[in-house]
């Protein structure tokens, strides 16, 4: 990586924006401030994601006020992952930084991502402590964490999200990666470069309530889990070879008892129990082997990531 004095840097801010109507003028004119204080170059990517609220329109209106503001639109809401892709496709910077649109991602910690980056690294990451947080959401993500870094092919860490820096570099190794499952939290760590993190308080959300529901979040936790391990799959194997030895043991045990001391009704309560168990267990398998065999499906089907609706950007290859 070529270090660049901040005068000579070009920064590229992305924000997903999804119905930030209320906000977005706000923190347009905060994080405007915060780039200014760097010396560097900039432009912002601002990314509707289908937005019903007026969010475009609030866009377009900074627009015009602001050469530094760029944006698109897309058709319909494709997610937040297909927005930070379109946007990282979009930058032209020496360094992108991503950042949701909600404040709940410090604007003025832009300067210590800045600084970091200056001296050699290409992910500068901000890891959100969890004050704040209700004890139990805090419990069930520090083990999901030990769960996911137990099977996954990436180490993640508990409290980083998509609030970081991106050398070019980076940007153009996750550009790369164009398969249509995309989970951000673990492409970051899979195309790995010299990384540094700091932390910083949780902020809460100055406009409406959190989107992440717990379906929405167990869904989340289950994509990342699949996303970078086929171990699941193992794991059914290992299952069916252990009860296949079970059968087996008891089949002998079965026919050594029968020899001795005679046949015997079978216990009613114990067949219906293995039968439930053992049905139970095959559908939780299939549902596994389904999951897998639906993001293959999806993925052959090559379809865009989004659709834009409409943009300010010039077309870029």
């Amino acid at each position: 990586m070529v270090d660049l004095p901040w005068s000579a840097m070009r920064l590229t801010l992305v924000v997903p924006c999804f119905n930030e109507a209320d906000g977005i003028s706000r923190f347009h004119e905060t994080v405007g401030r915060e780039l200014a204080g760097t010396g560097a170059s900039y432009e912002i990517i601002y990314v509707d994601d289908g937005s019903t609220d007026g969010t475009f329109d609030e866009l377009v209106k900074i627009a015009t006020v602001d050469p530094t503001v760029r944006y698109l639109s897309f058709s319909r809401n494709f997610g937040k992952e297909s927005a930070m892709l379109a946007g990282l496709r979009h930058s032209s910077g020496d360094a992108v930084i991503v950042m949701d649109a909600d404040l709940q991602h410090p604007p003025e910690l832009i300067p210590r991502l800045v600084e970091l980056h200056g001296r050699g690294f290409d992910q500068v990451i901000a890891r959100r402590t969890r004050s704040g947080d209700p004890a139990t959401r805090t419990l069930l993500a520090r083990a999901y964490y030990r769960l996911i870094n137990h099977w996954a092919d990436v180490e993640l860490v508990d409290g980083v999200g998509d609030f970081r820096l991106l050398s070019r570099r980076a940007v153009d190794g996750l550009l790369e990666l164009g398969e249509n499952n995309r989970f951000s939290k673990g492409l970051f760590a899979w195309i790995g470069f010299d990384s540094v993190i700091f932390e910083y308080e949780n902020v809460q959300r100055e406009n409406g309530g959190s989107r992440w529901s717990f379906r929405k979040l167990f869904e989340y936790g289950l994509d990342g889990l699949l996303s970078f391990n086929n171990k699941p799959l193992r794991v059914a194997i290992y299952i069916g070879m252990m009860l296949t030895l079970v059968a087996v043991v008891y089949a002998i045990w079965v026919i050594v008892v029968a020899a001795t001391q005679g046949v015997e009704m079978p216990g009613y309560v114990t067949l219906i129990a293995a039968i439930t168990g053992l049905g139970g267990l095959q559908m939780m398998m299939l549902g596994l082997i389904g999951e897998y065999i639906g993001r293959i499906y999806y993925e052959t089907k090559q379809r865009p990531h989004y659709l834009v609706k409409d943009t300010n950007l010039t077309p870029r290859d």
